[in-house]
């Protein structure tokens, strides 16, 4: 009788073992899917798609509580691939959300800027760098062209500037496949 619950314990504290570390070794951090969708959306954290960021986007989008069309920033381009990873059909752009525009990033006028640090507040990527009653300057690497910068600054210092394609910013556009019908 001791033999046999003797080796019962040893049995399940073995098991336990080996379920602890299968629990560590093969643990899933996050949702692929939200993963997935996230690494398709522009990162700009504008918040035109009625969330404050794109990781919730995204979250929402794999919850079925979004649809895959409400990205201003990510374009016809992005809506496509979005439409391809989930096996939906493509949807125009929705107006209600913005239309999409070119591929922009910031500027300040540094003469004009009073150093208010509004627009240090509302960068949501800290993309913008200068203090209190010091001129302000854009990071442009770091810049998604979200604007929201501009509507808070109070002396109209800052536009947005039109990215330009060169060698090393151009890419591939999105295929497009046109069906045909047969005649």
């Amino acid at each position: 009788m001791l033999a046999a619950l003797l080796t019962m314990t040893l049995l399940a504290l073995l098991i336990g073992a080996a379920l602890g570390f299968a629990a560590v070794k093969f643990r899933v951090e996050g949702d692929p899917l939200v993963d997935k969708i996230d690494a398709i959306l522009p990162q700009t954290q504008c918040g035109q798609c009625g969330f404050p960021g794109c990781k919730p986007y995204a979250t929402a989008i794999a919850n079925g509580e979004a649809e895959i069309n409400q990205c201003p920033p990510g374009g016809e381009e992005g809506i496509r691939k979005l439409a391809d990873l989930l096996g939906r059909e493509f949807k125009p752009l929705n107006a209600e959300h913005g239309a999409e525009k070119p591929k922009a990033v910031a500027y300040i006028d540094e003469s004009t800027c009073i150093g208010c640090t509004l627009c240090i507040q509302a960068c949501p990527v800290d993309a913008i760098v200068g203090a209190a009653k010091q001129m302000h300057t854009i990071v442009a690497p770091l810049c998604t062209g979200c604007e929201l910068c501009v509507a808070p600054c109070p002396v109209d210092c800052i536009t947005m500037e039109t990215v330009t394609d060169t060698a090393t910013t151009w890419k591939w556009p999105y295929p497009v496949i046109s069906i045909r019908a047969a005649h």
